[in-house]
């Protein structure tokens, strides 16, 4: 703490001088009070001498302001100033380190306390005066920041502490814990300071040796060394986010607006506070913890993994093996209560034949305490099952044909009791062990049958229950599985039928249910990985591509949408209508991946299977012909889009007549067709015409009409009538938030295109809120790395781009080009379209040098995933152009645009309104370059496409306008002297 506060004294004190600096009242007035701190807790002369180093201009002498530089200066000038201050004092004669030791101190309490105190008088002169001190508010300290300010409410993380003794620790450690004191003492010693510890164990990766057990019993051994004690299951980030979101919750008593504000608060009170332990159990990963891990800097960690994969690169490893022999028939003796001699020998025949490991004795001592069977008669039971090894290991490992024979036994106990019981545990067999809902259980089980076929699982320790969840331990599933009986392949189809029943519907827009998808998507993948040609698995796979792709999981979805093709095509032959459908999803995770032109070929083969199977004007149809018309337009095939969305207005019109909302669809993606080629006023007809259907057939309020209110509002936003676009957008939204809720992703979307238009009509302030609005709601409903968080960031950063706060806009890009290169990967095209957003925020702060590489990378994107001759790739060539000109390269500039003006002709015809703006970027260049004479045409004709599209009172126009002035007033390049307009007038 002490490096952060003298970091920002040596911040301000080199941007303001020293003596400056501390006549600021606001340091004043915190120095005063951590003085009168720091003077209640350390020995005279100390306090002397410690205000001395606070407020000495030597401090600032040093030529970098680094807070390591200043921790090692407190330390190295802290012990002569004390000194020379004792040595004038009753005390002459004593060294610092000796005055400190006889109170039990040294100069690292000194300053822990001194950071303190002052700490805490920041806190308070805040409090006094209404809120952060202005000087304060300024230094560049994150975690000082941190702690008198907090976001969304809550609390600061350094003003909260834990109560004595609190913790969430899931149980209370086992009466009976044997063969683990050398592993439990290792534990200790490593605990000792802030070290990382992780246990791993040498079961080929299995379960069941007690690693979480022996962390359980350290916490609880240790409880007076610690504040707090918190267990987190971190299976996966899902789990590590909601257990540190659990913690924030648990210190604070307040319910975060968000779980990525309850971790970012979780983690920054663990980093201002001491004397804690965090449990992070069950880790499969390293790399889902590495990132927490690299934020905390004391306080202790304990990893239990299943997994041996190098934890030495985090923390200090304790290989946890099964138990020793003797430990082993401890246990089991001990766990039954059987320990005379006689039963003790049988006993460790038991445990040999277990393989000692934690895991089998337990189950063991809960059968024989359960039955009431003899030692003999169990390991009679016991060796009377082959001793063979399952197929699933391959390794030489015994562990599956231990508890394989075990569970053997147990079953058929549980079976004479109740067979249902056993079926229902081979049925949740096929799912993920952990978090099964029980609300997906048969329904035509009633409430206590149902509590009494899981009890009595539990009883024998087969599962683990919660109020709303079940799970099961990876070695009994695992077995389970292995066995491949036909009680256990008969479960599956039940298993599937059970998701499939439970699976929320319409996934793409129904968000109240996104959260049960989530807990359902373990156990879809579990059933998944033994893909068997289920067509019922088929479908839900089908259903999880699209949640997955609501998610921003394109490459989840892309698998799953694979699998899903391929049971199809297995079931149903290749050429059957639904696998059509399946290959439509398949090109939607295509598309959602940046390869549009691989979903082409895909849509295109759909369509082929629609029209032999169905013929060429079935409804259907028509909706492989719109699918396949915006992939080409993707594509910047538009020319060849056009004929497939007529004739996919013509099916539907002739299937459904012209006033179904289907037809309302196909004109909007017409309409969208048309508006790219320039052809507004068409482009215009044919929305209006959708809306009418919509309206008409959905009444005025439905969601749907909203979906074409803004697709009519952008239409007549780009044709300079955004004014007419406004209330467009305004209904549009309204719509929407009273259908679903103000936090859905729809409104967010609303919000966007009434931001566009508040732009664009010039009211970028009322734009504002909007545009932070979409944002907070798209982190709110996705995944912090969703792509569409991207959208939101550079569709924020360019309405302060519009404000002229381009310096504000430029970590937005940054984040936005961040998140886009973890999900998108580095060819993705809407990669490209974040590098040019930052590479323009760049260009406006003129820093012109700095944003060239990133447009180049850019265009190299566009141009490798959607081909040479795309619109975008004109749009990058246009970028690039001007970032070159403003270098003053004004020649390497002008092939680019030139190409650009090329491009776009041949693509979307020499009237289109991108051809204008190219005209004009051209002839700006010449211009510069001396070529007045050559730049005249050009502008003239861009004013005449920009005043036919737009009217000459549209910006485009103006802009080209006032260019053309400028040509016109540029000097002659015939020499004359004059300019050019005088020279040549005619």
């Amino acid at each position: 703490m002490i490096e952060f506060l003298l970091g920002w004294l040596a911040e301000e004190a080199l941007a303001k001088g020293s003596q400056r600096l501390f006549a600021e009242p606001d340091v004043q007035a915190v120095l005063k009070k951590a003085r009168a701190k720091f003077e209640a807790s350390l020995p005279a002369p100390v306090p002397e001498a410690v205000g001395m180093l606070l407020t000495d201009s030597a401090w600032f002498a040093a030529p970098e302001s680094s807070a390591v530089v200043f921790k090692d200066l407190f330390v190295a000038r802290f012990e002569p100033l004390a000194e020379a201050v004792i040595q004038r004092g009753p005390l002459s004669g004593r060294t610092a380190a000796a005055v400190l030791a006889d109170h039990d101190l040294t100069v690292d309490d000194v300053a822990r306390i001194v950071a303190e105190a002052v700490e805490s008088s920041v806190r308070e002169v805040a409090a006094e005066r209404g809120g952060l001190p202005e000087l304060l508010r300024q230094a560049d300290t994150r975690l000082l920041l941190d702690k008198v300010t907090a976001p969304s409410g809550l609390p600061r993380a350094a003003s909260v502490t834990a109560a004595t003794g609190l913790n969430n620790l899931p149980r209370p450690p086992a009466t009976i814990f044997v063969g683990r004191g050398e592993a439990l003492r290792d534990l200790d010693d490593a605990l000792t300071g802030d070290a990382n510890v992780v246990i791993t164990q040498s079961v080929y990766g299995l379960g069941g040796v007690g690693k979480s057990e022996l962390a359980l019993h350290h916490a609880h051994a240790s409880r007076a060394r610690y504040v707090l004690r918190w267990w987190i299951t971190a299976a996966d980030p899902r789990r590590l986010d909601a257990g540190l979101a659990a913690l924030t919750r648990r210190l604070t008593g307040q319910e975060p607006e968000s779980t990525e504000r309850a971790v970012e608060w979780a983690i920054t009170w663990l980093q201002v506070h001491r004397g804690w332990l965090l449990i992070l159990d069950n880790v499969e990963n390293a790399d889902d913890i590495q990132p927490l891990l690299g934020q905390l800097n004391h306080g202790h960690v304990l990893i239990t993994s299943r997994r041996d994969i190098g934890w030495h690169r985090l923390a200090i490893p304790i290989k946890l093996d099964v138990l020793a022999p003797e430990s082993g028939t401890d246990l089991l003796t001990g766990l039954t209560g059987r320990t005379s001699a006689e039963m003790r020998a049988v006993a460790e025949a038991i445990a040999t034949e277990l393989g000692n490991l934690p895991l089998a004795l337990e189950q063991a001592s809960a059968y024989i305490h359960q039955t009431g069977v003899t030692f003999d008669r169990y390991l009679a039971k016991l060796k009377a099952q082959p001793a063979k090894m399952h197929a699933a290991t391959g390794d030489g490992s015994t562990a599956y044909t231990t508890i394989d024979r075990l569970w053997r036994i147990t079953l058929e106990t549980i079976a004479k009791r109740n067979p249902t019981a056993v079926g229902l545990l081979h049925l949740l067999a096929h799912y993920a062990p952990d978090d099964i809902p029980r609300e997906i259980l048969p329904t035509e089980w009633n409430e206590d049958e149902t509590d009494e076929l899981l009890g009595l699982l539990a009883s024998y320790s087969m599962i683990t229950l919660t109020d709303d969840a079940i799970s099961m331990h990876r070695l009994v599933q695992a077995v389970l599985r292995a066995t491949e009986s036909a009680e256990s392949r008969g479960m599956r189809e039940p298993a599937l039928d059970l998701v499939s029943a439970a699976l929320p519907e319409n996934p793409q827009q129904n968000v109240a249910g996104w959260s049960f998808w989530r807990r359902l998507t373990p156990h879809v993948l579990a059933l998944a990985a033994a893909e068997d040609g289920s067509e019922t698995l088929g479908a839900i796979l089908n259903q999880a591509v699209i949640f997955e792709l609501t998610q921003g999981n394109a490459a989840a979805a892309h698998s799953l949408a694979c699998s899903s093709l391929r049971i199809c095509e297995a079931a149903l032959g290749p050429d059957h209508a639904d696998v059509a459908s399946r290959l439509a999803n398949l090109a939607s995770t295509l598309w959602s991946l940046g390869r549009a032109a691989d979903a082409l070929a895909l849509q295109q083969r759909a369509l082929t299977i629609t029209e032999t199977t169905l013929g060429a004007d079935h409804p259907d149809v028509g909706d492989q012909l719109a699918n396949l018309a915006i992939t080409l337009r993707a594509l910047g095939r538009t020319v060849d889009a056009l004929p497939f969305n007529e004739r996919a207005l013509t099916i539907t019109e002739t299937a459904f007549g012209p006033s179904h909302p289907h037809v309302a669809a196909r004109l909007a993606n017409l309409a969208t067709t048309l508006w790219t080629l320039g052809r507004a006023e068409e482009a215009l007809g044919l929305n209006e015409r959708a809306l009418d259907i919509a309206e008409t057939t959905y009444g005025p309020d439905h969601p749907n009409v909203a979906e074409y209110l803004s697709t009519l509002a952008a239409c007549l936003r780009t044709m300079g009538r955004a004014a007419d676009a406004l209330p467009l957008n305004e209904r549009a939204l309204t719509v929407t938030e009273t259908a679903f809720g103000p936090e859905h992703p729809e409104v967010a979307a609303r919000l966007d295109g009434l931001a566009a238009s508040l732009c664009t009509v010039g009211r970028a302030a009322d734009a504002l809120p909007h545009q932070q609005r979409a944002l907070t709601i798209a982190e709110t409903t996705l995944d912090p790395h969703h792509p569409n968080i991207t959208h939101q960031l550079t569709n924020l950063a360019s309405v302060l781009c519009a404000l002229g706060r381009v310096a504000d806009a430029l970590p937005l890009n940054e984040r936005a080009l961040a998140i886009a290169e973890t999900t998108l990967g580095p060819d993705h095209p809407n990669l490209a379209a974040r590098l040019a957003g930052l590479a323009a925020s760049l260009y406006e702060l003129g820093r012109a040098a700095d944003a060239l590489p990133h447009q180049q990378r850019a265009l190299t994107i566009t141009e490798t995933t959607l081909g040479p001759d795309h619109p975008k790739v004109a749009h990058r060539l246009a970028n690039l152009g001007a970032i070159l000109r403003e270098l003053g390269r004004a020649a390497d500039a002008l092939p680019h645009q030139q190409r650009a003006l090329t491009i776009t002709e041949t693509i979307l015809g020499p009237k289109h309104p991108d051809v204008a703006h190219h005209l004009t970027n051209v002839a700006v260049t010449k211009r510069r370059m001396g070529m007045p004479d050559e730049a005249l045409p050009l502008l003239n004709r861009a004013l005449d496409i920009a005043a036919a599209t737009y009217g000459t009172r549209h910006q485009h126009y103006q802009d080209a306008q006032i260019e053309r002035s400028r040509t016109l007033n540029a000097a002659c390049p015939c020499g004359s002297g004059r300019k050019f307009r005088r020279c040549h007038r005619k």
